[in-house]
């Protein structure tokens, strides 16, 4: 019985311990240098700064003018788009064997479609609106 006993002691003696702990914990104060809210304060400055161009872009729509494997054929529809539209950015991209020419920052679809018409009229391709990452504001990134 006594070995029952001195088995359970050590048991009992940290619950008791434990209890005795939580009592202390409702009397402790924090003290924080005021310097650390000049770090949050300059960290959130930095983190504006240096995520501003990420936020130049939105999900959107551009028009692709051609896709083909000639790049002087490229180079010839986007002269062609800067010549009769120049309100709108062009952007030719390779992607092999294809090289694309996408047209325009719409971020509604209809703003998309009031162009198609007109574009679709100055080549024999193919030309139609696809979804993509756009420019908010491309004049800035010049």
């Amino acid at each position: 019985m006594n070995k029952q006993l001195l088995f359970l002691l050590p048991f009992f003696l940290g619950l008791a311990l434990r209890a005795g702990a939580q009592n202390d914990t409702a009397g402790i104060v924090v003290h924080k240098d005021p310097r650390i809210d000049q770090l949050v304060n300059k960290q959130i400055e930095i983190n504006d700064i240096t995520t501003r161009d990420s936020r130049r872009s939105a999900a959107g729509f551009r028009i692709m003018v051609i896709s083909s494997n000639n790049r002087n054929k490229v180079l010839e529809a986007k002269t062609k788009m800067y010549q009769r539209f120049p309100e709108l950015k062009a952007y030719m991209m390779y992607q092999s064997p294809f090289f694309r020419l996408k047209v325009g920052n719409f971020l509604e679809r209809t703003d998309a479609e009031e162009y198609l018409a007109k574009v679709q009229k100055l080549f024999d391709t193919n030309v139609y609106i696809v979804p993509d990452t756009i420019e908010v504001k491309p004049e800035e990134s010049n």
